[in-house]
């Protein structure tokens, strides 16, 4: 048997950690966004998570399952966005330093957030590269804790509680499907459904133009992201050493969708369910939309991971469109 980065025991004991301070959120539907899927569509929507996302999870149960002397020299981490709130958060909460390294070109509103919280950002290049060695540069300085966005065990399991909670809620879904970036989400995702109901499918999203994890999972070894350009800014990173094996051996199918059915998803989301998601949570929405998914996939209740509502209001990607 495998052993992965983590357990259901472990993403068992992070629901119970994390419970004073996260929210459990709520699954909901839409009927005309199931009549046009022809499934049963339940969205877990993690955009009420505190911080709008489902990383709270994750850095939440990482930042409290840190001793007391590790916590005191605080935690360091890098992302565009949506880590960088949540550690920013959960930081906060058990009073100790975020230092939260960012790209400068992230999102405007992820980065107001993070100062919100506290954190204190260090800018750096738009890439893998000068994302690592800067973070690595503030931990030497301050010794701070790293907390990595998502190869890490404790942001694995932290990440699972969604899928624990979804399948606590409804266990009599087939199938489960999330976005993927760096793999936390649908590795936590993955151990803990396949833990739960062996045999219930595992799908992923993806966008065309950020595919490392549909071509690592064709190739059957893990390839870097190449030069990744896509409006959903939380899936720009590749699969981790820790994320990797799960995506490899758990995850049935990945599935890839353009950036103008990222588009036509997220807006027949806000429109026709009315709920407020970023461009990565429609990639798991378009996914099932179309034809690669409704020709492969046999499952009629679908349970879809909403993985954020982090959007900048000015710059809605079907502004200026006709």
């Amino acid at each position: 048997m495998n052993t992965y980065a983590a357990t259901l025991d472990d993403i068992r004991a992070a629901a119970a950690r994390i419970k004073p301070y996260a929210h459990r959120t709520p699954i909901m539907s839409c009927a005309t966004i199931s009549e046009m899927a022809g499934r049963d569509l339940l969205f877990k929507c993690e955009q009420f998570q505190r911080i709008g996302a489902f990383k709270f999870r994750g850095a939440c149960n990482a930042v409290m399952k840190l001793s007391d002397t590790d916590a005191k020299r605080g935690v360091v981490t890098h992302s565009s966005g949506n880590h960088a709130q949540a550690l920013a958060l959960a930081a906060k909460l058990r009073g100790i330093e975020a230092h939260i390294v960012m790209p400068h070109t992230a999102s405007p509103i992820k980065r107001e957030a993070v100062r919100g919280y506290g954190g204190i950002i260090y800018d750096c290049e738009p890439n893998t590269e000068a994302r690592e060695t800067t973070a690595a540069q503030v931990q030497q300085r301050t010794g701070a804790a790293l907390i990595h966005p998502y190869d890490n065990a404790d942001i694995i399991a932290g990440q699972g509680t969604a899928a624990l909670e979804l399948l606590e809620d409804r266990p009599d879904l087939d199938a489960i499907i999330a976005p993927i970036g760096g793999g936390g989400l649908i590795s936590g995702t993955a151990i803990a459904a396949s833990s739960l109901h062996p045999g219930i499918h595992i799908y992923g999203a993806e966008p065309l133009s950020a595919d490392d994890a549909a071509r690592s999972k064709a190739a059957g070894q893990c390839l870097p992201q190449l030069a990744p350009k896509t409006m959903a800014d939380g899936l720009l990173t590749s699969l981790g050493e820790r994320t990797w094996p799960v995506v490899r051996d758990l995850v049935e199918q990945i599935f890839t969708v353009t950036e103008e059915q990222i588009v036509q998803a997220m807006r027949l989301v806000w429109e026709r369910a009315k709920l407020i998601i970023e461009p990565s949570s429609a990639v798991a929405v378009a996914a099932i939309l179309n034809e690669p998914f409704r020709s492969t996939s046999k499952a009629q209740r679908i349970g879809v991971i909403l993985s954020g509502g982090n959007v900048n209001l000015d710059a809605l990607p079907w502004l200026g469109r006709k």
